[in-house]
């Protein structure tokens, strides 16, 4: 199973970003890829607890049971719906986007494991190291597929 908290599957998802271009094009989608990077960054902010992720009804009633199918070794599939707040609108700079999620892609690795389970995903809830491992390495992977990397 691959894991964020790999070594050398971090290093992929990194020599990956590090692969994109300003003009990439999305092979599915709508964002662009200054606008995918800055996506990326949201939920990576949520799992080093940057920023704090909220609950909502719906993740209490349903997350448990998505949280099965979506930390399977089954990648995700394309035009996944999105949470609102993950949307990005505007454009943002690509390169310094693509800077900041590498460094919070570090952040994560080196993340304190034991901190890092205490918290809740805003929609899954409660989570192993595994879990926060493979959620956030098929999620980085889904989006860097979107744009052929």
């Amino acid at each position: 199973m691959k894991s964020i908290f790999n070594i050398d599957d971090k290093n992929d998802i990194i020599n990956r970003i590090d692969q994109l271009h300003p003009d990439s094009k999305p092979l599915w989608g709508k964002m662009s890829v200054s606008q995918m990077l800055a996506h990326c960054i949201v939920p990576a902010q949520i799992s080093t607890g940057d920023i704090p992720g909220k609950r909502n009804l719906f993740g209490i009633l349903f997350g448990k049971l998505a949280k099965k199918r979506m930390v399977s070794d089954e990648p995700f599939k394309k035009n996944l719906p999105t949470d609102p707040s993950f949307v990005i609108k505007h454009s943002p700079d690509f390169y310094e986007s693509q800077q900041t999620l590498k460094a919070l892609i570090e952040k994560l690795y080196n993340t304190n494991k034991t901190e890092l389970v205490q918290r809740k995903h805003p929609f899954f809830g409660k989570m192993t190291i595994d879990e926060w491992g493979l959620l956030n390495y098929k999620h980085f992977d889904h989006h860097l597929r979107q744009f052929g990397v």
